[in-house]
């Protein structure tokens, strides 16, 4: 009895301890997250209104680089290089890499979209384009798009209604962000964390890898407005190393995960069962969006499961009951931004164990479906 209470004490000193930091969190990165969001929005809005004005010069341009299977093209083939341009991309360019922890000095990543393959033949035949950017905030309250036509009138669109016009949208290459931001995640928190002692096993003791292998996924069809364009998901595995106490955290990009409503099938291997203890660890779904800087969200993951882990005694007297501790107080750590049209929250999966089979098994809010079977892979 005594033991069970100073383990109690121990689980609310956690708790009290990982909510003060949570709140702190919260606070620093919402406050990061509006300066994000409105210089982003900002930037959008400037290169929409200036690619309106010039559209009709850019047209054989355009014209040459679209197809109905690329409709997009880079805003540096859009918009002039020199100094006195009315929307210097560099500059924008180098502001948004800054706000999103990436590499100021890089490619650039804003781009401009025909929203739909089906307005591309009535563009090629004459009919204007407006060019719109996408709204603020969370997705889920938007009522219009703004676009800009070739005189620079405003013109109000409906959110969820494709428009019959042609309509461009400029935003952020999420393929190129995301594939960038994940680099960042994954630096940062490799720079932390020690390799596991099956990692330092020499190509003789090599054992058969024991995985967990992702077979088939499916979104909720959630209705998203037609300007969002496609998803760009990534899954964060979370758990304990099995040689220390401390937390691993490992990324997956999902580069396939396209769109809600549809099945797909990777067979891609999501966890590495040698880097966590008690053959258990818990995926965490998100979808990229445009306000995140990939540094500070690496960071910040690491600091609260690490502040859980070390607030707790004996870690193994709990066992892989710590893990949903690590994982849910990570998602509270998060910022109500990132529960809406940010970095958004797709779904939980707590307690996912080694060597078992999960067919079309849904997440803890019910907006992810998978089946995942263990795979052994053989050393050469």
């Amino acid at each position: 009895m005594k033991k069970l209470s100073l383990l109690s004490l121990a689980l609310a000193s956690t708790l009290s301890l990982t909510s003060h930091l949570s709140v702190a969190s919260q606070t620093t990165a919402t406050t990061q997250q509006a300066k994000a969001a409105h210089s982003v929005f900002q930037s959008k809005k400037a290169l929409a209104k200036n690619i309106a004005k010039n559209l009709k010069q850019l047209q054989p341009t355009l014209q040459q680089q679209l197809s109905a299977y690329s409709l997009a093209v880079s805003a540096d083939k859009l918009v002039p290089k020199d100094a006195q341009s009315e929307f210097d991309l560099q500059q924008h360019n180098a502001q948004i890499r800054s706000l999103k922890g990436l590499p100021e000095q890089g490619d650039n990543l804003l781009q401009l979209r025909l929203a739909h393959r089906n307005m591309l033949n009535d563009w090629q035949q004459g009919e204007p384009a407006l060019v719109a950017f996408a709204p603020k905030g969370d997705d889920k309250h938007w009522d219009v798009v703004e676009a800009y036509d070739q005189q620079g009138r405003l013109h109000l669109l409906d959110a969820y209604t494709l428009p019959d016009t042609p309509v461009f949208i400029v935003e952020l290459d999420a393929k190129k962000t995301l594939t960038e931001g994940l680099a960042i995640m994954r630096s940062v928190l490799a720079s932390t964390q020690q390799p596991t002692l099956q990692s330092k096993y020499s190509i003789q003791d090599e054992q058969p890898l024991s995985t967990t292998v992702l077979k088939q996924i499916r979104l909720n069809d959630d209705e998203e407005p037609w300007i969002s364009g496609a998803a760009e998901v990534y899954a964060i595995v979370t758990g304990v190393s099995p040689s220390r106490d401390e937390p691993v955290l490992d990324i997956i990009d999902m580069p396939y995960l396209d769109h809600d409503g549809e099945n797909y099938y990777p067979n891609q291997v999501l966890i590495h069962w040698n880097r966590y203890r008690w053959q258990a660890a818990d995926i965490l779904l998100m979808e990229q969006d445009d306000n995140t800087n990939y540094k500070t969200l690496a960071s910040k993951l690491l600091e609260v499961a690490t502040a859980v882990l070390r607030a707790i005694p004996n870690p193994d007297a709990q066992g892989y009951a710590i893990i949903p501790q690590l994982t849910n107080e990570i998602l509270q750590a998060m910022p109500d931004a990132w529960f809406t049209n940010d970095d958004d929250y797709v779904d939980v999966y707590y307690t996912l164990r080694e060597g078992q089979t999960y067919r079309n098994y849904a997440g803890a809010s019910n907006n992810a479906r998978v089946t995942l079977e263990p795979l052994t892979i053989d050393p050469r």
